[in-house]
């Protein structure tokens, strides 16, 4: 089998797993947004995983998804937003998400390129996003990174700073909240990070009564290969999968 061939079946099996997990928890299919994680494979991997379906794609370095982008939009598959994430871009475009930490000198180049950013880790890149969104004439869709295990490896907000950030953000006009996004504790089987989950779930459910109307709390990004079906059953309106995509594709 081909490459193009196994990551297309890769593909339709996760898309049945994410469907399977989504039925369990009395959802659908529909109501979780698969990231294809492209981050340890190559163009002519990430083309296939395109070909194959898969519009949302993900990356951890900055410059790896420059590079992508860029390699991406001269092959004509994809071309940047005319704002940063003002809107879907018309037509079946490419939606790329940061889903690794974002350093603030790197924000005016990246910024153009996303739909979304995964990893708003501190008050400082959010308030550089808002700048640089604005500066573009534009919007910067972010999710909140919490540190949901408390993992001192680990980026993100501790959980209980976020009632004192929000009132925040909400001053912060081109820096649209979406929602939350957490990793399951490095250490530890699939029903610690169920626990994870259902905690990063909890929180966000205690934190929307209170939450300014400016901020956005729907989102759930939260699961990767080894646990997304765990993740979707919590809740997660967002799964980010990346070598389970790529099994049986030589490197």
């Amino acid at each position: 089998m081909g490459r193009e061939e196994r990551i297309a079946e890769n593909l339709t099996a996760i898309q049945q797993r994410v469907a399977d997990a989504a039925e369990r928890s009395g959802r659908t299919a529909a109501d979780v947004t698969l990231v294809g994680v492209t981050k340890y494979v190559g163009v002519p991997e990430t083309e296939a995983l395109i070909a194959a379906g898969c519009r949302d794609l993900g990356e951890s370095r900055p410059q790896e998804l420059w590079a992508k982008a860029a390699a991406l939009s001269d092959l004509g598959r994809s071309a940047p937003a005319p704002a940063p994430a003002r809107a879907d871009p018309p037509g079946a475009g490419l939606r790329w998400h940061l889903i690794g930490h974002l350093q603030r000198n790197k924000v005016k180049r990246t910024l153009p390129l996303l739909w979304l950013t995964h990893s708003g880790d501190s008050l400082r890149l959010l308030k550089a996003l808002d700048q640089s969104a604005t500066a573009l004439q534009g919007c910067a869709r972010v999710l909140l990174e919490v540190n949901i295990s408390g993992d001192d490896a680990k980026h993100g907000f501790a959980p209980d700073e976020l009632p004192v950030i929000l009132p925040q953000l909400a001053e912060l006009k081109q820096l649209h909240v979406q929602g939350l996004m957490a990793m399951a504790r490095l250490a530890g089987d699939a029903e610690a990070a169920r626990r994870d989950f259902a905690a990063l779930r909890e929180l966000r459910d205690r934190l929307r009564p209170g939450c300014p109307a400016e901020v956005g709390l729907d989102q759930l990004s939260m699961g990767m290969s080894r646990d997304f079906e765990v993740a979707i059953e919590e809740g997660a309106t967002m799964v980010r999968v990346g070598s389970a995509l790529f099994e049986g594709v030589a490197g």
